[in-house]
């Protein structure tokens, strides 16, 4: 990336679109890093007292450098303002308080600013792609997403979802679970926080509306509407009891979720350790079952 900066205007536009789709982020956010590393250099070579403003053709890729100076009565300071009659030379319009561009020279980047304009633009895309993971995943609390485990730290899942990281803590895991790296792993997210080190993605494989989501997805009432979970009890490993209401006096809400010889219970338990429980019907279901109480609408 040193070079990348005294490159030819266009090859200066196709690294930044490369880079753009390496990193999943827009190509004017990396124009904007670019923008301040330039303007990082520049103030190396002309001052720190100097407000320096860098500016990228998008079209073009041409670098233009200037100062900003702020329109005032009486300069006190030369570095950072300009009287009213030397502003007007430059532009009739200017009045006081105003600000104007002042041109100056391209710079030619050594090898130590152009080091210091790579840190300024590695740490600009960085922080867009903490913003895009943190868009992306802020509006996806309440989903079930399946990854891969990465690895396992002090009893917590470390899980790859691609774009970015998750974890599943201890205590989000069910009791006498093992997860290896390369294991796939479906879990529930409850929680997106923005912190320092970047967006922190957490997964529940207790969390009792879990459990719900999965039978959303194996049971085709429920995915419809026509049969609705009402509430969620887990002991997690041991048993659970879901209680659920049917829309349609035709339905049956307890046999749609269990289904046929315990069908729908045999697909939603394969995400599940071994367990058994009693459903409320009186019947035992092996392999497993939760127990389940059914309401209809009066």
């Amino acid at each position: 990336m040193e070079a990348s900066i005294g490159l030819g205007r266009a090859e200066l536009l196709r690294v930044a679109e490369t880079v753009a789709q390496e990193k999943g982020i827009s190509t004017p956010e990396v124009i904007e890093a670019l923008e301040q590393a330039v303007q990082t250099a520049a103030r190396r070579k002309y001052g720190l007292e100097h407000e320096i403003v860098a500016e990228i053709d998008r079209k073009t890729g041409e670098i233009r450098i200037y100062r900003e100076l702020e329109v005032v009565e009486e300069v006190e300071d030369y570095a950072r303002q300009i009287d009213l009659e030397d502003a007007r030379e430059r532009n009739p319009a200017a009045d006081i308080g105003d600000h104007i561009l002042d041109p100056l020279p391209p710079i030619d980047l050594g090898r130590i600013a152009a080091q210091s304009a790579k840190q300024v633009i590695v740490q600009r895309v960085r922080d867009a792609e903490r913003e895009r993971q943190y868009e992306e995943f802020k509006d996806r609390i309440g989903e079930v997403i399946v990854g891969e485990v990465k690895r396992m730290e002090h009893g917590n899942v470390l899980v790859d979802l691609g774009r970015a990281e998750a974890i599943v803590r201890r205590d989000d895991l069910i009791p006498r679970e093992l997860f290896r790296p390369k294991d796939r792993i479906r879990a529930y997210v409850y929680d997106v926080r923005q912190e320092g080190r970047g967006p922190q993605i957490f997964l529940s494989r207790t969390h009792p509306a879990f459990m719900a989501k999965l039978f959303e997805q194996e049971v085709p009432e429920v995915y419809d509407g026509i049969i609705e979970i009402k509430a969620v009890a887990r002991d997690p490993g041991s048993r659970a009891k879901i209680a659920v209401i049917s829309k349609d006096n035709s339905i049956d809400p307890v046999g749609a979720c269990v289904g046929m010889a315990a069908a729908g219970f045999r697909r939603w338990f394969r995400n599940w350790p071994a367990r058994r429980s009693t459903s409320s019907t009186g019947r035992s279901i092996r392999p497993p079952s939760s127990s389940m109480r059914s309401h209809r609408p009066r």
